[in-house]
């Protein structure tokens, strides 16, 4: 009798890891709650705990936003949350990425205009569909004008051409 005991009890999991499993959905919540409108609705969410989203984005005290945060924590623990946490996990990962490649146009405009027609073929290699011309005609624009210590008017430009060599496809 006791053998029946004991094995109950291991595949039960502890108070201690409900309570865990509880403030990581409460927690799901919260980042719910702090995502911007347009990307809240590409998630797809129960009519109820879209509801108490809202609500909580609209209470301001403290201890009424703290309530509403258990509330939808409740709610995510009878809903399956988890396609809720990749779609978001995807999201943060396709931002991170996004950002990645917006540091790495940065970094190729900095070198571009730095070092001139010596970066130059680095950067054609990457972009091979890229009007030579044009480029080189940007990078001068925005070489005079850093050396004139005018507006980044021309690395801006410069910025914006290497982005739309970017989203084209290869």
């Amino acid at each position: 009798m006791q053998d029946d005991f004991d094995s109950d009890a291991d595949e039960r999991p502890s108070r201690s890891q409900l309570k865990r499993d509880a403030e990581a959905l409460q927690e799901l919540g919260r980042e719910l709650v702090g995502l911007p409108q347009a990307r809240l609705d590409r998630i797809e969410l129960p009519e109820k705990l879209r509801d108490a989203i809202a609500l909580a984005r609209r209470i301001t005290a403290h201890g009424g936003k703290r309530r509403q945060l258990q509330y939808i924590g409740k709610l995510m623990r009878r809903i399956d949350a988890e396609p809720i946490r990749a779609r978001l996990e995807a999201m943060q990962q396709a931002d991170h990425r996004a950002a990645q490649r917006f540091h790495h146009l940065e970094a190729l405009r900095d070198t571009l205009i730095r070092e001139g027609d010596a970066a130059l073929g680095a950067a054609l290699e990457d972009y091979p569909h890229a009007d030579r011309q044009h480029l080189r005609q940007l990078i001068r624009q925005a070489r005079q004008e850093r050396e004139q210590d005018k507006p980044p008017a021309g690395a801006r430009s410069l910025f914006r051409y290497l982005r739309e060599l970017d989203e084209q496809p290869t």
